[in-house]
């Protein structure tokens, strides 16, 4: 049976004279103006337990999404369900804001409205949504390194929400950071790196907490540095410390988010093994021995393109998201390499070594070593 649609002025008037409307958008949607008068209840809620939201069957119901689709659809069900006298709103709450009939705005408070305003195109996506928003809100990153790839990095999950990060990093901002250090200005000189992005990232979103913290990362703080986090975002440019952070990692089980630069190319992976023993490889499996420095300049040394640690930052920062979401599939067990010249990525696949001293599955956790000496091979 056809399902009655309705123009918004029709709904209007019949809206007038005892039909209900219901607006079966998610709560976010509505957030941004619904039609006077109408009751909002989400589609999902609706057609679970109809009976708890609607009055009787014999009532005259007219449902309204945003552009008519799901108003129909719900219409359709309800019909199914015994409702006998349904119709759609036909274009939904666009063709009445379009005919400018009377909106509302629904009752919510200040950080409510901001969360449904500032979120709203993440809450759009059906990977996302409103639960999904809720849970990068409540996720806490450490973020090592607010320089070139901490501050593209930092700046993106900010933006996105993500309700704590703990920024490391025991460096002051120098001019010739500026090239390439987003998050930084000319102001900055001469700042702790940490509080310079804290006050950058609070001011796009001062919904969020930043922890600042002026730390050298070594094996006495690490543990502390990673308590209560759900993911590792590594930022650092030094062997000892990726080595260092790999293990802890393991040791707490927390999921790393790697990337490393060098002059026009760069790299990205996770690493999970300390959540997937045996399955996952972690940074070790990778590189079981640090390479030879002359083999391994950092960007004092032999440069980097300006924009590369943000392409990087970027990919760190989205893998990081995927990882809190629970959605696509994260970069374990994969490397992905860029070259900005050629502008070609190539993705290769590698896997858990059996006999790794620290992620394979019997090993014990052996404790922090001297990492320096390690990397030195003394």
């Amino acid at each position: 049976m056809a399902i009655p649609e309705l123009s918004p002025a029709q709904a209007c008037t019949r809206l007038a004279h005892g039909a209900v409307l219901i607006d079966v958008r998610q709560s976010h949607e509505r957030a941004g103006g619904m039609a006077e008068g109408a009751r909002g209840v989400a589609l999902d809620e609706l057609l679970a337990d109809p009976a708890a939201h609607l009055p009787s069957q014999s009532q005259e119901l007219l449902l309204i999404c945003q552009s008519g689709k799901r108003s129909a659809d719900a219409a359709q069900a309800l019909l199914a369900a015994g409702y006998c006298n349904v119709a759609s709103v036909s274009g939904g709450t666009v063709a009445w804001r379009e005919q400018l009939l009377p909106l509302v705005q629904p009752l919510t408070d200040a950080a409510e409205q901001d969360f449904f305003d500032r979120y709203s195109r993440h809450l759009l996506l059906p990977q996302v949504g409103e639960a999904g928003q809720r849970r990068l809100q409540r996720a806490r990153v450490l973020v090592l390194g607010a320089g070139g790839l901490g501050a593209p990095a930092a700046f993106y999950l900010a933006a996105a929400g993500v309700g704590q990060l703990r920024l490391v990093d025991h460096d002051r901002v120098e001019r010739s950071n500026l090239q390439r250090q987003i998050v930084h200005t000319e102001a900055s000189i001469g700042q702790a790196k940490v509080d310079s992005a804290r006050e950058r990232l609070l001011a796009l979103n001062p919904t969020i907490k930043v922890e600042a913290v002026p730390l050298r990362v070594n094996a006495e703080n690490i543990d502390g540095l990673l308590e209560g986090v759900d993911v590792v975002l590594d930022g650092s440019d030094n062997f000892p410390l990726r080595y260092l952070l790999n293990d802890a990692c393991i040791q707490h089980g927390v999921p790393l988010v790697y990337a490393a630069i060098e002059r026009f190319s760069g790299q990205v992976t996770v690493f999970d093994a300390g959540r997937q023993r045996g399955v996952a490889p972690c940074y070790r499996c990778l590189f079981p021995e640090p390479p030879d420095p002359a083999f391994a300049p950092s960007c004092a040394e032999a440069g980097v393109l300006g924009v590369l640690p943000g392409l990087a930052g970027v990919l760190q920062a989205t893998e990081v998201l995927k990882l809190l979401l629970g959605i696509g599939e994260p970069l374990i067990g994969r490397l992905l390499r860029f070259d900005a010249l050629s502008m070609q990525f190539r993705s290769s696949r590698f896997g858990p070594d059996p006999h790794c001293a620290v992620c394979a599955p019997a090993a014990p956790f052996p404790g922090y070593i001297d990492y320096a000496a390690f990397c030195r091979g003394s």
